[in-house]
């Protein structure tokens, strides 16, 4: 079956003027129109999107959707208070998406994450459309996790209900990771029902995160690091993210090797970096905290030698994609992860790629800091294997498209 002319109604919680958005739903959505889908994007916006600058880029963004043959609507986000404006969202999007499934005569909505599923429920309801339920993680056990919710609270068990009747009434899934998909099958939800299934995890387009090496020699000379051994961490700090682990890390690889660098890419507090780094005695000299434009990340990456990530190993974790290693492994560096991150432990164990802690001691650092010490003597070698593992787990166009495409065509084949 083909998708020409299959009427796709598309919902995100996240805007497509934000980084996510940007990298993680316009580049699939693009590329399955090449093949013949025809879709209708409803995204919420925060409100930097309906002020004048903001609404100058969401009307460039339409245009270039709209040459894509994307239709785009959005909707505003609303944060506060959690609940209601939750509720509210939701009632809106239900609104909207009824407009948008009459008008274009949808045959399958496709909820990106919880928030967006019950609105795609009420469509199945109401129109009989196919549904596809895109699980982005465990929303509800995230909460818990990250302790902002107990497991006792009303929000935990009104999220958990409706997952539920999503996983229910959902006639395709996406998950991210393998290591989740036993547990969601058996839940309460999908238990003893057959379901169309895809993993698709977080993938990169690798056309951007590419290796240069000119540009490598230029921005290394611009930061004044040419003989340096770099290490990157890229995205936000604390939280799900261990900054203080990281930090504690790097001290133990410079002892072995006073030629390290830690380069750190945030948007987050670059206090918090400072106060950290110099608690552990290192100099000014030896690390640098920049916030820097999503379009400047992979020239980062490129003047780096290797890509860390620590994360907070919880439950929740099971269900999770960092999309930071597609684009560490794209860009040429070897990992230094943790264990027990969504299906991330066989990037190391399997496809060799870097090193990986078990344990955030100095004892798991110093080993970890001796395993990637021995890419470094190979480095042409280390970017075609990192590459090669990239293109054939975390390419856009190669997994992420292929993948979709698949459940598209067996979706709406399903007979009910």
């Amino acid at each position: 079956m083909s998708l020409k002319s299959k009427r796709i109604l598309y919902i995100s919680y996240n805007g497509m003027l934000e980084p996510l958005g940007q990298s993680q739903v316009i580049p699939y959505l693009v590329e399955l129109s090449k093949r013949g889908a025809q879709f209708t994007l409803l995204s919420f916006e925060r409100a930097n999107a309906f002020r004048p600058e903001g609404a100058e880029r969401a009307e460039n963004l339409k245009r270039r959707l709209a040459e894509n043959r994307i239709e785009w609507h959005r909707l505003r986000y609303h944060k506060y208070p959690s609940l209601p404006a939750t509720g509210f969202d939701v009632i809106h999007g239900v609104r909207k998406a009824e407009q948008l499934v009459r008008r274009n005569q949808i045959e399958l909505v496709h909820a990106r994450s919880h928030i967006p599923a019950m609105i795609a429920l009420r469509m199945k309801q109401q129109f009989g459309v196919k549904m596809i339920f895109d699980l982005r993680g465990l929303m509800a056990d995230e909460y818990v996790d990250a302790e902002h919710w107990r497991k006792d609270s009303v929000a935990y068990r009104i999220t958990k209900s409706l997952e539920r009747k999503a996983l229910s009434a959902a006639d395709g899934i996406v998950t991210l990771t393998e290591r989740i998909w036993p547990l969601i099958s058996q839940s309460n939800g999908l238990y003893d029902r057959q379901v169309v299934h895809e993993v698709v995890p977080c993938c990169a387009d690798l056309e951007l995160f590419k290796f240069n090496g000119s540009e490598r020699i230029r921005l290394r000379k611009e930061l004044g690091i040419e003989h340096r051994f770099v290490i990157v961490y890229s995205g936000s700090i604390d939280g799900w993210y261990l900054t203080e682990e990281m930090a504690d890390f790097f001290v133990t690889l410079r002892e072995q090797n006073n030629a390290a660098y830690f380069l750190w890419l945030t948007t987050g507090k670059h206090d918090r970096v400072r106060e950290l780094m110099k608690d552990r005695g290192v100099s000014d000299s030896d690390y640098r905290v920049l916030t820097v434009y999503p379009s400047e990340v992979p020239s980062y990456l490129f003047a780096s030698d290797v890509g860390l990530a620590f994360i907070k190993q919880c439950f929740s974790k099971q269900a999770s994609s960092p999309t930071k290693y597609a684009e560490y492994l794209g860009c040429g560096l070897p990992l230094i992860i943790n264990v027990g991150i969504g299906d991330s432990d066989t990037l190391i164990t399997k496809e060799k790629v870097g090193a990986m802690v078990h344990d955030f001691n100095e004892a798991e650092y110093a080993n970890a800091a001796s395993v990637i010490e021995g890419f470094a003597g190979y480095p042409e070698q280390t970017r075609q294997l990192t590459r090669k593992v990239a293109e054939r787990l975390f390419d856009v166009r190669r997994v992420c498209v292929e993948r979709y495409a698949r459940l598209y065509e067996n979706v709406l084949t399903q007979t009910n």
